[in-house]
Formats: C-alpha cells, structure tokens, sequence
C-alpha cells in the first residue's frame, strides 16, 4: 500500500506535503521528490496522468523561458540584448520538479475517489457544510456540463460554423456561453428537484467513517518522514 486508505489522511497528506515542497530550494531534492511520485505511480499501477501533466508543462515551457532571463548571475546564453542565467535556469528546473511532484501526489491520492465519498471525509474534518455541499454537486456535475458544452460545439460544426477572426465568430461564442448557461441553470433547477422529492433537506447523508488503521498511520507517517528528509537534506 503506497497511500492510506482513509480519505481524512490522504487530505491531510494533500495540505502538507505540497507545502513543505515548497520550502525546498535545492535542485537535487527537488529531483528526488519527483522521481519518488513517479516510482509511487508505477508501483501503484495507477494511469498515468497525462492530461494534467500536459496541461501543467505548458506553464512550466513559460517558466523555463522567462526565468532565466530575468534572474541575474553566471551567463549561460546571451540573445541580443537578452542574457540567460545559470542560476536562473536551476531555478526553472527546481521549481518545475517542485510543482510536478505535487500535481503526481494529488493525481496519487484522489485520482479514482468518489466525490461523495470525498465530500464525507471533508465533513467528517468539519468543513463547513455549503462548502462540503458545493464541492460535491460541483463535483458531480462538471462532467454533465462538459458533455453539454461539446453537444452545443457539434451543433455549431454541424451548421457549417469555421472560428474565425471576425464579428460574427465572437457573437456566437458569446451566443453559445450563453445557451451553456442557460441549460446549466435549467439542469441545476432539475437536479434540485430530483434532490428535494427523494427527501433532501439541505444536507448530504453521513456515514459513520471508521477509525484509521496502523496501516493507514504508518503510511502516512512514512510519507511525511521521507518530506522531512528531503527539507533536511535541503537545508544541509
């Protein structure tokens, strides 16, 4: 087992362990971090998370090209008036390790939970509960309304629409932000009834949720000791 089964700890392990990442400055340990989430991957034989790794280096391409540029110290490149520094290219990478290792933990921790079941663990924390409710539904319905938005797209290519530069292709994104929200409303009003005839009264049912195991403490505890190498390694 590469995570705690209790979802109480996984988001306790979410809110520490990026945030004592964060504190690490070195490249070496930064490094380290990465490889041990990518190993925690393959071991758990979880799939891989490339959509999300994909959308995230974008970012990263544009931290690794402005950074060095603006971080003085040793020249490594010089373009026109531009000059690249070493340091700032360490920086770069540093914190592109940092950032990919966190976005693999949480991709490790929540990739096949059920909201509700994430919605529950969250109460069980009391959180307050309009927010446990709206990270639920939202949750749950962000899906709906990404298949609705590519239901309206097909129609709008199934009428002969070709996104140009123009007036008439920005009044009808407009036109289709519009309808996207329109029929969201009417869903949410359709969902809310459903919801109120099977008896909800502005609360998510509740299940008792059992006591951590050893298991689940030593994992967890595991976790967080091998962060705290990393930072004393960093800090040595």
């Amino acid at each position: 087992m590469t995570i705690p089964a209790d979802l109480r700890l996984r988001i306790g392990l979410a809110l520490a362990l990026p945030a004592l990442l964060t504190t690490v400055h070195g490249f070496a340990p930064a490094f380290t971090a990465l490889v041990a989430m990518l190993l925690l991957h393959v071991g758990s034989r979880q799939p891989f998370p490339w959509k999300r790794l994909l959308h995230l280096e974008g970012f990263l391409l544009l931290l690794f090209v402005t950074l060095p540029f603006t971080m003085p110290g040793t020249p490594l490149l010089t373009l026109g008036p531009l000059t690249a520094s070493i340091e700032g290219a360490w920086r770069a990478a540093t914190l592109a390790a940092k950032v990919s290792a966190s976005v693999l933990l949480l991709a490790h921790l929540f990739a096949a939970t059920d909201p509700l079941h994430l919605g529950n663990a969250l109460r069980a924390l009391h959180v307050p509960e309009p927010l446990v409710r709206l990270f639920v539904t939202v949750t749950r319905q962000l899906g709906v309304v990404r298949a609705e938005f590519a239901r309206l797209q097909d129609a709008m290519r199934a009428r002969a629409f070709h996104p140009r530069s123009n007036r008439h292709t920005w009044r009808s994104y407009g036109n289709l932000m519009g309808m996207l929200l329109v029929r969201a409303l009417e869903r949410a009003d359709r969902v809310e009834e459903a919801m109120r005839l099977r008896g909800y009264s502005g609360r998510f049912p509740r299940t008792a949720l059992m006591a951590p195991t050893v298991a689940d403490w030593a994992v967890t505890a595991a976790l967080v000791g091998a962060t705290l190498l990393l930072l004393l390694w960093d800090k040595a």
